[in-house]
């Protein structure tokens, strides 16, 4: 019952903060998203599968990302269109009798939950980034904290062993034997993920904070993202974090003060990755022979076998999507492969995969928007990066679309980038000319600008 009554609540919080506004809205989901690994863990019930479930059907339902503006309507015109494309498809693909009804559910879930939140990214304005980047640094600090305690009371303290937790109990390649921690996620690596894709709002939120108290906020909130990585152990997202760092330290126009501070945190966290074994996982990295072997296992392994034996697909749910424990028995010749399109292929066939390909090509073509200048420039250009990077190294691992709450980022992301900015610093151009260009009036003689 307890599950039951969180789903309602979680419901009712997006709902009430979606009425609001956007950002709050968005807040409020990622709460729900950052603690639904270990509410999960902790409550063994078919309802706390579906917490987060309930908050993003909540945002949905809200009014805050609608728009009655025709101009706004025009801007992500493109957006609702790949929107519907992508999920109409797996939708009819529920009339195949590939899978039971409730197996083709719950993989539907996993195929098209998160896309809407393609068309919500592209009505995200400045108050909303504002808000949305305050609460995730806010967040980051929570989880952070809590893979603090982990580290030194222990995994099992938070996250009970189960068939829920069963792959966290599988990751015990930290140095020294230890867990890989979890945070307050469903796995070390939704925690890791999480924490970098939270970096380009804390960091476009220190390019652009006005007030003290959201300077303070991000200096103290980056190092910790950093360092919830590093606590993560998990490979793929220390070099994501990397890659950002880098490029952020190289594009972002910082004052002198302000780079003295972006160095004096990386030197911090750096300290911490070569002080602490159980940070250095990432180092198995120089192994050019088990980096080639992960990458070739993943790529090429019954990719082609699926493809000739399942053209159409095995049906939603069939070809790797998680499925809660208590339905894993009704899955009919069940397909897995450590591989995400190979995922989209087994469960939607080559027609999802092919569609998939092409919106993955569309989002490269976004690159000029993406890339415009404008208040918000450095976030967009790390979050399309980011987006790159997600996308081109889905193939090394599944639930790359399918992550609580990584995921949401990513496809908010997508969303944000691929229309133009209009925050109102990127309107000021327009607003000048538009008064520059007042009709005058001539007055004896003497030209004079009419008012407005």
């Amino acid at each position: 019952m307890l599950a039951a009554v969180i789903c309602i609540l979680a419901f009712v919080a997006c709902y009430m903060a979606g009425r609001r506004s956007l950002g709050l809205g968005l807040v409020t989901l990622l709460t729900v998203g950052y603690f639904y690994g270990i509410l999960r863990a902790n409550l063994i019930t078919a309802f706390s599968h579906f917490i987060f479930d309930a908050g993003m059907i909540g945002l949905f339902l809200s009014p805050c990302w609608r728009t009655k503006d025709p101009v706004e309507k025009k801007k992500s015109e493109t957006v609702r269109l790949w929107t519907i494309l992508l999920m109409a498809w797996p939708v009819l693909l529920i009339a195949l009798p590939f899978q039971p009804l409730l197996i083709s559910l719950v993989g539907l879930r996993g195929n098209i939950f998160f896309l809407p939140l393609l068309l919500i990214g592209s009505r995200l304005k400045e108050k909303d980034l504002i808000q949305l980047s305050v609460g995730m640094a806010v967040l980051d600090m929570v989880a952070v904290a809590f893979g603090g305690a982990e580290y030194f009371l222990g995994v099992p303290r938070f996250f009970p062993f189960s068939s829920v937790t069963l792959i966290m109990y599988s990751s015990g390649d930290v140095a020294g034997g230890f867990l890989r921690i979890p945070g307050t996620f469903t796995s070390a690596h939704a925690f890791g993920g999480t924490m970098v894709g939270s970096l380009p709002y804390i960091i476009g939120l220190w390019a652009r904070a006005k007030k003290n108290s959201h300077r303070i906020l991000t200096i103290i909130a980056l190092p910790v993202a950093l360092l919830g990585v590093l606590m993560s152990a998990t490979r793929t997202n220390f070099v994501f974090a990397s890659a950002m760092i880098i490029f952020a330290g190289f594009t972002a126009k910082m004052t002198g003060k302000q780079r003295a501070a972006f160095l004096l945190v990386l030197g911090m966290v750096g300290y911490a990755a070569v002080s602490n074994a159980r940070f250095q996982r990432f180092q198995s990295l120089k192994d050019t022979e088990f980096v080639t072997e992960r990458i070739a296992g993943s790529v090429n392994r019954g990719f082609w076998e699926i493809l000739s034996e399942y053209p159409m697909g095995n049906g939603l749910g069939g070809g790797g999507t998680s499925i809660p424990y208590f339905l894993e028995g009704q899955v009919r010749n069940p397909v897995s492969m450590e591989n995400e399109y190979a995922r989209i292929l087994s469960e939607q066939g080559i027609i999802g995969l092919l569609m998939w390909v092409s919106f993955v090509i569309w989002v490269c073509t976004r690159f000029r928007t993406a890339f415009a200048k404008g208040p918000w420039s450095p976030s967009r250009r790390l979050v399309w990066c980011l987006v790159m990077i997600s996308l081109a190294t889905a193939f090394l691992g599944t639930g790359a679309f399918t992550s609580i709450p990584g995921t949401l980022l990513m496809v908010l992301g997508i969303g944000w980038t691929a229309v133009p900015d209009v925050s109102p610093l990127s309107a000021e151009p327009e607003r000048v000319r538009l008064q520059v260009e007042r009709p005058r009036r001539n007055y004896g003689g003497i030209s004079v600008a009419q008012r407005p």
